[in-house]
């Protein structure tokens, strides 16, 4: 199995595998080390008091593919956390199929910065985002 492909079965396995994700029904379209691009049907569910997809909605995709890139391009026996989030809204998001994706802008040993773009059905920019990520040793569970 090449790398890419081994990279991707990773990220699907560990989506697939957490409740809140697989919950709110997030799933991995592609993926190679240092980026990632994730699917998500926003439904009623996900709207808020406008009828518009929630900004928490959007920052959690967002989030979540630039975690998901660093993941992918970190060693085995390290994990990383969220320790910023900056995301600025673009347009207004409206129920349908959104894209995120994610890269690493740079991993280091225990640092890690990454940018996210969240776009409609149609590509079009709803928000882009930024984090810093702490990267550690994986810790036993």
């Amino acid at each position: 199995m090449d790398e890419r492909t081994a990279i991707l079965q990773d990220l699907r396995e560990r989506v697939a595998a957490s409740a809140f994700h697989a919950g709110i029904g997030l799933t991995v379209q592609d993926a190679d080390r240092g980026e990632v691009r994730l699917a998500f049907e926003a439904t009623p569910a996900h709207l808020n008091l406008q009828g518009l997809v929630h900004g928490g909605m959007l920052a959690t995709i967002a989030d979540t593919a630039m975690g998901l890139a660093i993941r992918s391009a970190l060693e085995p026996g390290r994990r990383h956390v969220t320790v910023e989030l900056g995301i600025h809204y673009l347009r207004p998001a409206r129920p349908g199929r959104l894209a995120a994706t994610g890269r690493v802008v740079r991993l280091g040993s225990q640092v890690a910065f990454a940018e996210a773009q969240v776009f409609d059905h149609a590509e079009r920019l709803l928000a882009r985002a930024s984090g810093t990520f702490s990267v550690t040793a994986a810790r036993e569970p």
